[in-house]
């Protein structure tokens, strides 16, 4: 039987991609599961860079901002979800126990009222990351606290990203 040599998996022999990683196959025969389970750990990325800072993805903020216009608000969730989850990532505190599945739904019943309150502690939680790790983040919780009152939650998203953008190692 066949492996796959990057996630380790047992293949058919006739396959030219593995089924599960999509990785291509060799004619030659991978390593067995249990002697690969270092190496899946190793292909996988890692959260913190050679500095030792936590990295996050390098997200676009007109990109985001445009794919919010255009999905009617939709990508504005995704979006949503994905900066509580790289904000838990940067951080790394006692508030980091909350996913962006969980921030977006307490938000949602909430009417909105846990949001402005989660982008009031966020200002606070990066800037003390930032200083945490050596990048340079000013303490915003005030202004998203106001731009959320008003209404302007895509302002704070694009803050937000901004910061978190700081590291992404880009």
């Amino acid at each position: 039987m066949k492996y796959c040599s990057n996630c380790g998996k047992e293949v058919d022999g006739n396959l030219k991609f593995c089924p599960n990683c999509g990785a291509p196959l060799n004619d030659e025969q991978g390593p067995k599961p249990e002697e690969n389970n270092n190496n899946s750990q190793q292909n996988q990325p890692t959260q913190h860079a050679s500095n030792g800072r936590p990295r996050v993805e390098n997200r676009n903020i007109v990109t985001c901002i445009i794919l919010s216009i255009v999905t009617c608000g939709i990508y504005g969730i995704i979006w949503l979800i994905n900066l509580v989850n790289d904000v838990n990532a940067v951080c790394q505190d006692e508030n980091s126990n909350q996913s962006g599945g969980t921030v977006f739904l307490l938000t949602l019943v909430t009417c909105g009222i846990y949001g402005i309150i989660w982008f009031y502690q966020v200002g606070k939680r990066l800037a003390d990351a930032g200083q945490k790790h050596g990048v340079q983040i000013a303490d915003n919780s005030t202004i998203y606290l106001v731009l959320a009152l008003f209404g302007l939650q895509i302002v704070d998203y694009c803050l937000v990203q901004t910061d978190l953008n700081k590291f992404s190692g880009q």
